[in-house]
């Protein structure tokens, strides 16, 4: 007998190492017969997260799974994150009643989510995003009355938004971005005190942005963008001193921004209200808002743009770009100089604005960390000014559509960094500086429709990172450098309406080439049958040239057919006439640019 008590003990030890498959444990039989059909409704399992999920393994051992320290053999945490598990969530998760975290996002999940979900009223966080769930957002969701995060962003929801919301009553986490939502935004979540985040953005709601919203006194983030939201932003918002991000771009909304909206929002550090149809001036107390990084209010704004912007000391993005404000003076022109005091500026778009004149010579004063700079499509005139080579950390640089005039040397060889240019549309003058060749992370050059004369650099070659070029209607003089036919990462190349004369070099080595435009020249010669190895070509302008020759056999074959029914062959002294447009019949969107317009680039 006192042998039997001895071994007690080690058999308790053995029983309940062997799991649940052998012991029972009293109410965990629910738990385990619901994961047990969460694991046969997984159609696939690469990484074989699921693996140890079997009646040999306690359950409170298998992956992903967390029990109760108060309840033993009660599950309160499935979290999966990540696993690639492609099938259906099973209704019977629904059952696990003492669940308090379900998380199962960045999966390939599909499927309905079950509203029987909604008898987890211990459940404070569900989190189901980027997996490929579809139908509605069940109304029984809202019978989790412990919720506090529910994020079902990223998926393929439809249908409207639980009307019920307003019974999450701890609710402080709101994410359903990212599907396709529709209906309004329902006015009971301004009944939830707790929430402090709210993200409906990139859905298709429509109507008002509800006043209740302005009595959620603890939010931080409220973003509405990429909707169809309309009517006026209630001004109730701006008097939520806690907000950190009010981001409501791409919408419909109209009206203009309270005149205190700096003074009111304290904590603001993003305010997104772009493509809206807000009127009205920016307000100079935007100003008073220190913690402001990220400001874009593209929409119908007038006025100037207000100096004290300059005391964002924290700003790195103003994006102003497509409104109607002016700067035709050096007062108007002033929050140029002001900004010079923003030292953290990173991005500054005043693209389609109505700024007219001479470009100010503080332009060179901007941040040294400026990486984006961008005046196109105004009404700019005269040099720029050399100042903006000090600009030495730019890498995109737009003075597009203006008309600016002059040589672009003296400042364009400092701006070492570049990746993308685009000064077409105004009247530089003199000869393309050879410096450009150096600057060797440029990988879109667009010079077209200026007064550029003389040759092509052949330095344009070192450029080895160069996907689109554009330097046609301009006045370029001599041969097509056989260095710019070099540079393998090409991808559209337009040299039309030019003076060029000579061969087309050598094209074999532009496996990425798929748009050459060298057309209304005065090139000669032979058309390259080496067009032929262009894998990717899909549109060949040469019309209005001097060119011969046959064409290349992979034209000839099915897939390809000429635009004309045949070459316009003339005989003109000593040469041949010919215009020569080929385009792909497998790229019908190209073909109409081509047709209807002479810029695709």
């Amino acid at each position: 007998m006192e042998e039997l008590h001895k071994l007690i003990p080690w058999v308790i030890i053995l029983l309940l190492s062997y799991g649940a498959g052998s012991i029972s444990c009293d109410g965990n039989d629910t738990d385990l017969a619901s994961l047990l059909d969460f694991k046969r409704a997984i159609s696939n399992d690469p990484m074989e997260a699921l693996s140890s999920w079997n009646t040999t393994v306690h359950l409170c051992l298998w992956e992903g799974i967390a029990c109760s320290l108060t309840q033993p053999g009660r599950v309160v945490n499935l979290n999966l994150i990540g696993r690639d598990l492609a099938g259906q969530i099973s209704p019977s998760v629904g059952n696990m009643s003492y669940l308090v975290s379900l998380n199962l996002s960045a999966n390939k999940l599909s499927g309905q989510i079950p509203p029987l979900l909604g008898n987890l009223h211990k459940l404070k966080i569900l989190d189901l995003r980027e997996n490929a769930l579809q139908g509605n957002i069940p109304d029984a969701l809202t019978n989790c009355s412990s919720l506090m995060a529910l994020d079902l962003s990223r998926n393929l929801l439809v249908g409207e938004i639980p009307r019920k919301v307003g019974l999450l009553s701890v609710l402080s986490y709101l994410r359903l971005n990212g599907n396709g939502l529709t209906g309004t935004i329902p006015p009971g979540l301004g009944n939830i005190t707790t929430l402090q985040n709210i993200f409906l953005h990139g859905n298709q709601l429509h109507g008002s942005i509800p006043e209740e919203l302005g009595k959620l006194p603890n939010m931080l983030n409220l973003l509405l963008g990429e909707n169809r939201l309309s009517g006026r932003i209630p001004e109730a918002l701006f008097n939520i001193s806690s907000l950190q991000q009010l981001a409501m771009a791409m919408n419909m909304l109209h009206g203009p921004l309270p005149s205190g909206t700096g003074d009111f929002l304290p904590n603001l550090t993003q305010l997104l209200l772009s493509s809206n149809m807000l009127e009205g001036q920016i307000p100079d107390s935007l100003g008073n808002a220190s913690e402001l990084q990220r400001i874009a209010l593209g929409n119908e704004l007038t006025g100037q743009i207000p100096t004290s912007l300059g005391k964002l000391r924290k700003l790195r993005i103003l994006n102003l770009q497509n409104n109607k404000l002016e700067a035709k003076d050096s007062q108007s022109w002033e929050f140029l100089d002001a900004l010079g005091n923003c030292t953290l500026l990173e991005g500054l778009s005043l693209k389609g604005t109505l700024l007219q004149g001479v470009l100010p010579d503080s332009v060179g004063n901007l941040s040294s960390n400026l990486d984006t700079l961008l005046f196109g499509s105004n009404m700019l005139y005269g040099l720029v000014p050399p100042s903006i080579g000090n600009l030495h950390g730019l890498t995109k640089l737009g003075l597009e559509l203006n008309t600016f005039s002059g040589p672009i040397d003296g400042w364009i060889e400092n701006l070492v960094p570049l990746e993308e240019l685009y000064i077409g549309g105004n009247n530089f003058t003199g000869h393309i500086p050879g410096s450009i060749g150096n600057i060797s992370k440029l990988s879109k050059l667009f010079l077209e429709w200026n007064l550029f004369s003389g040759p092509i650099p052949s330095s344009l070659g070192n450029l080895s990172q160069l996907s689109l070029l554009d330097l046609g209607h301009n006045n370029l003089q001599g041969g097509i450098p056989k260095e710019v036919f070099t540079v393998a990462t090409l991808v559209r190349c337009r040299l039309s309406h030019n003076n060029l004369e000579g061969q087309i070099p050598y094209v074999a080595n532009l496996k990425q080439l798929n748009y050459l435009d060298v057309s209304s020249n005065k090139l000669s010669g032979q058309i390259p049958l080496t067009l032929g190895t262009c894998q990717q070509l899909q549109i060949i302008r040469m019309d209005q040239n001097f060119l011969g020759g046959s064409i290349p056999v992979k034209y000839q074959q099915k897939g390809y057919s000429k635009t004309l029914q045949e070459f316009l062959l003339k005989a003109t002294g000593s040469f041949v006439a010919v215009y020569w447009t080929y385009i792909c019949l497998n790229a019908p969107k190209l073909l109409g640019e081509e047709l209807h317009g002479d810029t695709i680039l």
